[in-house]
């Protein structure tokens, strides 16, 4: 197993598998969990070099609007996810908060 997850990455994480079919925008996903463009991005690319994310880009945009890439967790970033969460929760004792967000 890859090493544990920033806090910061498994905010995204557990964001990204609360549903798990639906391809989210990283703005959306950046407001969400709280954290600028600057820290999402970075997250979201290592996600995805790692097999734990997939991307694509946006489809039938309007002229003018430049296209989005659209992300989601993969089978392999689902079980990491939930593998990252109960390590998450094993390391706070008493603690389901994690667990109980997704």
């Amino acid at each position: 197993m890859p090493r544990r997850p920033s806090r910061q990455t498994l905010a995204v994480l557990v964001a990204l598998a609360a549903e798990p079919e639906r391809w989210r925008y990283g703005y959306e996903l950046g407001r969400e969990v709280g954290l600028p463009a600057g820290s999402l991005y970075p997250i979201l690319m290592r996600l995805g070099d790692r097999g734990l994310l997939e991307h694509v880009w946006e489809a039938g945009i309007p002229a003018g609007r430049p296209p989005r890439h659209l992300y989601r967790l993969t089978g392999d970033g689902l079980r990491f996810t939930a593998e990252a969460v109960a390590v998450a929760d094993a390391a706070v004792p008493g603690s389901s908060r994690l667990r109980e967000a997704w």
